[in-house]
């Protein structure tokens, strides 16, 4: 009796051999894409502190006596107009935040391209555009350059946008600077984005007003910083994957294990119900005005004073606490009982940014 050969070991799945929405939606599928091809081969340039394996939020070269801090970002979000905000503003915003999670809260410049497909209307354009003017102003950054093309009618859904930054630090930041014992602070409350996007995309008729936090907050985390330039030891926002996301990276790359607590973590009402409606946890979903810090023990009542007192981080708390036990792990506290909370292999709601 014959019976059909085995398939290699080496053979892909058709899910591995192609490229998913959840290779761009964060958590451990994109992590993974990046390391093991998108940066795979590029080794760090001379005097680089941090550069591509470091898969942080920028890279970090030396200038001087100073650092210079570069990251670069594309946006294809869909809608591109949603509650609180739209593509352009979400550009700047994620780029300048960029900067600041490496603790350059204060940028030099922006270059922005623009990719269009044909009959896209020139009045939604224009109105992208003074969303990016608006959000410059706030970040205290212009745009010094860019690019702009045009493809053909379904080539490219709408419009996609690509922005980098660069800006000057006397001292950097990463995301992996967490030892045991250290807190862990956000600025705010959580999932805001991702479900206000979700509930635009699917017209989803919810109680109560959702909106966006997108928003730039170099200047919640300067004030952060100034507090206590040495007791912020690890910087993350939480865009695509959510805390979920961003607290794994930093607990894996640091080599520590963080006890979360749930009921410390706050939370819009109306984010609430809209998780609770789709069944979606706020914890895996995107913000894009919020940062996670990681602050020494004794360097937290400083910090939490400078955040509340800024009008962007009046909600901020500490939501948990680094310990030797279960390094790369998050353990939710839930006020009953504990256990392992999950990374999200991607994203619940694919472009969300």
């Amino acid at each position: 009796m014959s019976t059909a050969p085995t398939a290699p070991r080496t053979m892909r799945t058709a899910r591995e051999a192609a490229i998913g929405l959840e290779h761009g939606a964060g958590g451990q599928a994109m992590r993974e894409l990046i390391r093991d091809l998108l940066g795979a081969g590029f080794d760090e340039g001379p005097g680089t502190a941090v550069g591509l394996q470091a898969m942080d939020d920028g890279a970090v070269l030396p200038l001087g006596d100073r650092w210079l801090v570069i990251t670069t970002d594309s946006h294809v979000i869909q809608p591109p107009f949603f509650p609180g905000g739209d593509i352009g503003r979400l550009a700047v915003s994620g780029t300048v935040n960029d900067l600041a999670m490496m603790g350059a809260a204060v940028p030099l410049a922006l270059t922005s391209s623009v990719i269009l497909e044909e009959g896209f209307p020139r009045r939604d354009l224009e109105r992208i555009l003074a969303s990016i003017r608006i959000a410059c102003t706030e970040a205290g950054v212009t745009v010094v350059t860019g690019d702009t093309k045009v493809m053909g009618k379904g080539e490219i859904d709408g419009i996609a946008l690509n922005t980098t930054g660069i800006a000057l630090t006397d001292r950097f930041v990463t995301d992996a600077g967490l030892l045991p014992g250290d807190r862990i602070l956000v600025t705010g409350t959580m999932g805001d984005h991702g479900l206000a996007v979700m509930a635009a995309r699917h017209a989803l008729q919810l109680e109560g007003e959702l909106l966006s936090d997108v928003a730039p907050i170099n200047g919640l985390v300067r004030a952060a910083l100034g507090a206590a330039p040495e007791g912020i030891v690890a910087l993350k926002d939480p865009t695509r994957g959510g805390l979920a996301s961003a607290l794994h990276e930093m607990a894996d790359k640091s080599g520590v294990g963080i006890v979360l607590q749930e009921l410390e973590v706050p939370l819009t009402d109306q984010a609430r119900a809209a998780g609770e409606l789709l069944g979606i946890d706020p914890l895996h979903v995107a913000n894009e005005g919020k940062a996670v810090l990681g602050v020494r023990p004794e360097s937290v009542d400083a910090v939490l004073a400078a955040l509340r007192g800024h009008p962007q981080g009046r909600q901020a708390r500490m939501v948990g606490t680094c310990t030797e036990e279960r390094p790369g792990r998050v353990v939710l506290d839930t006020g009953f009982g504990r256990r392992l909370l999950t990374e999200p292999h991607g994203e619940p709601l694919p472009r969300i940014c």
